[in-house]
């Protein structure tokens, strides 16, 4: 029914904002990742929609970029997970961090979401599997950043996607040290983060 917003932010707060259009205020519920991007009260902003029809309510939910948009319907199609829980995990990462998390069975990185318990956390995981997709081709390394010569494509986007899930790069760097550069990506990532976990 509502495809996007574009007005004038009347208020922010911990779970939305409200958007003035055409003389009339929406209220929408948002994840922080969004309220973080879309500016101060009086700014003016697009925002892409979704409403949630129930019985006893109507509910608009509001997102920065359509990338946000799309993560959030695949997260309320999982069964047993709902608007709540699905913005809880994207105001924890990105639709990108979130890909990643998915790609490297990381059931920890998705329980940091308020809410989200272990078992939720790896039907997620279930679900999305081949339905999210994150780019790291223009990641860019610099020499320091290598541990010992040069990063081969495959380390340089397991270090970008550890980064991606909330480690430094000298963290990432440090724990895919030694690796086999012809290692799958997915293996790499899988490998450093059972060793991250350790304190490594």
């Amino acid at each position: 029914m509502f495809y996007s917003l574009t007005g004038t932010i009347l208020m922010t707060d911990a779970t939305g904002l409200a958007v003035e259009c055409g003389g009339v205020g929406f209220r929408c519920s948002a994840s922080l990742n969004t309220l973080k991007k879309v500016g101060s009260v009086g700014s003016q902003v697009t925002v892409y929609t979704h409403l949630a029809v129930r019985e006893d309510a109507l509910e608009l939910f509001a997102f920065y970029d359509q990338q946000e948009l799309e993560c959030f319907k695949l997260l309320i199609a999982i069964s047993g997970v709902g608007p709540k829980a699905a913005l809880a995990v994207l105001s924890e990462m990105t639709p990108e961090q979130l890909a990643l998390a998915v790609s490297a069975n990381d059931v920890k990185a998705v329980t940091r979401a308020q809410g989200v318990g272990p078992k939720i956390a790896q039907r997620m995981i279930l679900e999305l599997k081949g339905k999210l997709t994150v780019s790291t081709d223009d990641v860019a390394f610099s020499p320091d950043d290598a541990v010992s010569g040069e990063f081969s494509s495959n380390v340089a986007e397991a270090v970008s996607a550890l980064q991606f899930l909330g480690y430094t790069q000298s963290e990432a760097a440090k724990a895919v040290r030694g690796f086999d550069p012809a290692m799958p990506v997915e293996d790499m990532i899988k490998k450093a983060l059972a060793l991250l976990a350790k304190n490594f």
